[in-house]
């Protein structure tokens, strides 16, 4: 059976002198393994190191023979996808039926959702048949019915598979498997996410316990020490014969009484001394989960107009032949928006049609769109770097409440896609906004920082406009849900609905599960 085997391995980028990953070791073998961890923690590296995109800086990886990536960023086809079109055989008609991929999706890539980009890059690269496959974040941007096809085409798949992605409906239904990253730190553990992070967070509490339990036993040691050097003091001094007169025998007795006493008493604190070092590194018990304060309370402030945005009736073009019709929209202080539909049915492009129609000044909105090219992360981090004082320290504050390290971000030369979407967050949030809008925020996420996002929204003083396909994290964020479907049957025309959905369900969202 064929295996992937990382030995002591360890890579460090030029920019970071600290190391990435040091002196790590797995196996995993055919079957799908998540690949857990905070964003910046060396996910993606793990899977570039697994493919031979990257070379291990020191240690062994032994690789089975072909292996794939696919990149989170759909910004280019893969370069074998028009050969994909071009294969009449059975298997890649199957292929291309089973992921929605249509002839013309090369010509008119420019044009295609993210969403559809996605789909093509993961039907190519099983259609290559790799006996590694490594996948980074493969729902991003996919609606449900995309999803479902994905998903059977994943459990089809017969090789060594690596998935990052913060779905956990994906993770647990697809996956054997879980490697935790932390740091420096794996972690391999069996099941699905739900499983294996119950055992990592049993494993977590053990080892706080633990701790705890060293802390404890180290003060009490040290006390005890502090006892026993008085009594050695005490006793050193009553053995001394300084100071006593040769003629007085009954001193000299009892100096020479309390040496043979007290003869064992150096070697008990010497002990003593080695129980506390042997406490002390029992504080040492390996990774922690992270726990901080996340989460950015308060954000934002209403505006001082009732109203946002008013726009009349009309139609935005979505390119060939399609359009999306609307009625009158509205957008007050106060709203939540939830903004749902499939993929291709005009949610970014209405997003960006509001945006350039809103009353409120540029600098008090933000706007984290779906996808940030690479050229446009490293412009964002450089601008990010050439601030100074108390505002650059707020917005390094915000980006580590948001659970990522702002120091390894600064160390960074180009930001994984997550990062970068919590600085541009943790920047624009600076800025005290009246309106915030995030287009498919969960994408490029990881589990904790999804969570930390909600938690940032849900005190958020602000209006709320999320584009999104996660139905939790919508579900407790929003009290109004526009709709984008199909008008008729041939799918050239698509309109917006407008509902309330109630309060946000801020307690548990059950229903939305």
């Amino acid at each position: 059976m064929a295996s992937l085997v990382f030995r002591e391995v360890s890579f460090s980028y030029d920019a970071n002198p600290h190391g990435l990953l040091e002196n790590i070791g797995f196996g995993v073998s055919e079957g799908w393994t998540g690949v857990i961890g905070a964003n910046g923690s060396g996910k993606t590296t793990i899977l570039r190191l697994a493919c031979g995109e990257l070379g291990e800086r020191a240690g062994v990886i032994h690789r089975p023979g072909a292996a794939v990536y696919c990149a989170q960023r759909t910004d280019e086809p893969m370069p074998q996808f028009a050969d994909l079109l071009a294969d009449h055989a059975a298997d890649a008609y199957r292929l291309r039926g089973r992921l929605g991929v249509e002839d013309d999706w090369l010509d008119r890539w420019s044009t295609l959702s993210h969403g559809e980009r996605k789909r093509a890059q993961i039907a190519t690269a099983l259609w290559l048949r790799p006996e590694l496959l490594a996948l980074d974040e493969p729902t991003n941007h996919i609606d449900r019915e995309a999803r479902d096809r994905l998903v059977r085409a994943l459990r089809a798949y017969r090789g060594i598979g690596l998935l990052v992605s913060h779905d956990r409906e994906l993770l647990d239904s697809l996956c054997s498997h879980c490697l935790f990253v932390s740091g420096s730190i794996v972690a391999l553990r069996s099941g699905g996410y739900t499983t294996a992070r119950s055992s990592v967070l049993e494993q977590d509490r053990v080892l706080r316990e633990a701790r705890v339990k060293a802390r404890s036993d180290e003060r009490r040691l040290e006390r005890e020490r502090v006892v026993r050097r008085t009594h050695q003091e005490i006793g050193e001094k009553a053995k001394s014969l300084r100071g006593v007169n040769p003629r007085d025998s009954d001193a000299r007795q009892k100096a020479y009484a309390a040496r043979n006493t007290d003869s064992g008493a150096g070697k008990r604190l010497r002990q003593l001394e080695g129980r506390i070092e042997h406490a002390q590194q029992a504080q040492n018990v390996g990774p922690l989960l992270r726990q901080a304060d996340l989460g950015i309370p308060g954000a934002g402030s209403p505006a001082p107009q009732p109203t946002l945005l008013r726009l009349d009736a009309g139609s935005l073009p979505l390119g060939e032949n399609r359009h999306l019709a609307f009625d009158e929209i509205i957008i007050q202080r106060s709203d939540r928006i939830a903004l749902v539909g499939p993929n291709g049915s005009g949610k970014s492009t209405l997003v960006k049609h509001l945006l350039a129609h809103l009353s409120i000044p540029m600098d008090r909105r933000v706007y984290v769109p779906q996808e940030i090219t690479a050229q446009e992360s490293e412009a964002i981090l450089e601008e990010t770097k050439a601030q100074t004082g108390e505002r650059l320290g707020r917005v390094l504050t915000w980006v580590n409440r948001l659970g990522s390290d702002p120091r390894r971000l600064l160390d960074s030369e180009r930001p994984s896609p997550g990062v970068i979407r919590k600085l541009l967050l943790a920047s624009h949030i600076a800025l005290d906004p009246h309106l915030i809008v995030l287009d498919e925020p969960t994408n490029h996420m990881d589990l904790p920082s999804i969570e930390c996002i909600e938690d940032a929204l849900a005190e958020a003083r602000c209006a709320l406009l999320l584009v999104s396909h996660d139905e939790v994290f919508l579900g407790k964020l929003t009290t109004w849900r526009w709709s984008i479907e199909a008008d008729d049957a041939s799918g050239a025309v698509y309109r917006l609905r407008r509902q309330a959905s109630g309060p946000p369900d801020l307690a548990g969202c059950d229903s939305a599960a």
